[in-house]
């Protein structure tokens, strides 16, 4: 059964319309800890600010069922802020917890005199590790992005693949059976169908 976790933030409506494309034989909304029992992944989709998101996993309870289901080996995809909440720090409007989950902070893109905060629009990704989550893709993919903060993870190694905005940033993040993307698959045609297929097929 895949779970896809409701917290009230999430970009909902395009996640599921891309996954009911997919045709997803067993999915279920999540709002309430007891309802990810069963569960054989979780989609934790996000939009909006990072303390925001996390106050309201707090307050469903969703944290630690979370972190217990990613720790017991349940492949997790996070996108977006769902991908951010991943890490121990998230520095929009102040600092916030995150799950902790992979070591590291989201913090903001600099000013730039030369292009606007947020980035918003396509932009290519480039690869740096093969992965299963990656299976299939051509060799440009792009990938529609709407974000004023980005990913600083700690381990070099936990970065799949990166994007240049002014500056080059994580874009997609794995370690084990934990995976993010900060860009919206479901917004990214035929690349982001194909990594929320290889998602599916882990």
């Amino acid at each position: 059964m895949l779970a896809v976790i409701d917290y009230g933030a999430g970009n909902l409506r395009s996640v599921l319309h891309a996954l009911k494309h997919l045709k997803v034989p067993d999915m279920k909304l999540v709002q309430k800890p007891e309802e990810l029992s069963g569960a054989d992944k979780i989609i934790l989709p996000g939009v909006g600010a990072f303390g925001a998101g996390m106050a309201q996993m707090h307050k469903q309870g969703l944290v630690e069922p979370v972190r217990e289901a990613v720790a017991s080996g349940i492949p997790y995809l996070g996108i977006c802020v769902g991908m951010q909440m991943l890490f121990d720090v998230g520095e929009e409007m102040g600092e916030h917890e995150g799950l902790g989950i992979l070591p590291g902070r989201v913090v903001r893109f600099p000013e730039f005199t030369d292009r606007k905060v947020p980035h918003m629009g396509w932009n290519q990704l480039d690869i740096k590790k093969e992965s299963g989550l990656l299976k299939h893709l051509s060799e440009q993919n792009y990938a529609y992005f709407v974000h004023s903060y980005y990913c600083a993870p700690e381990n070099p190694d936990d970065i799949l693949a990166i994007v240049d905005y002014g500056i080059e940033f994580t874009a997609i993040v794995q370690r084990d059976n934990i995976y993010g993307v900060q860009f919206h698959p479901e917004k990214s045609q035929t690349t982001g169908l194909q990594i929320l297929s290889n998602f599916l097929s882990l």
